[in-house]
């Protein structure tokens, strides 16, 4: 076990254009933000956006030194998950501001509305709206009937 209790986890975001993708995660996901770091040159260092008890550091491409977005990569390996309170609502804002749809929004086992989408930077994100608490152990076994795999704890 580690002395050092961790106390927050931050992810750092590249993005082609983080200044309009600032704007869309506002306006979009009702992030907030709280600070900004911009070179001499315009190239955003850093921006620093709320969302919620979360945090998210967006930044411009560096790929002189191997900073590059998804757009550079063709793709991303994961999602950042984001809880809202009208799943419904945030989806369209989503897809009416050039997101594209990656999983349907659906109502989920687990007592989740959720879906994913594509931003227009290339990240991944899922949200989820708490439709219903739903026993560990019943998720577990509609886990293993969905994917039809054995899923443990």
């Amino acid at each position: 076990m580690y002395s050092d209790a961790m106390t927050t986890l931050t992810p750092h975001l590249v993005c082609r254009d983080p200044n309009r993708a600032a704007a869309w995660y506002v306006s979009v996901l009702g992030a907030h933000e709280i600070s900004r770091i911009t070179l001499s040159d315009d190239t955003v260092l850093t921006i620093d956006l709320e969302f919620g008890d979360g945090r998210i550091a967006i930044s411009d491409e560096l790929p002189q030194i191997g900073i590059v977005s998804p757009l550079a990569l063709g793709g991303t390996y994961g999602a950042l998950h984001v809880d809202v309170d009208d799943a419904d609502g945030v989806w369209t804002r989503a897809l009416d501001a050039g997101a594209e749809v990656f999983e349907p929004l659906n109502d989920a086992f687990w007592g989740e509305r959720t879906g994913q989408f594509i931003d227009p930077f290339g990240h991944r994100w899922a949200i989820g709206q708490q439709l219903r608490d739903v026993p560990h152990d019943e998720v577990v076994r509609l886990a293993r009937e969905v994917f039809g795999a054995p899923a443990t704890k």
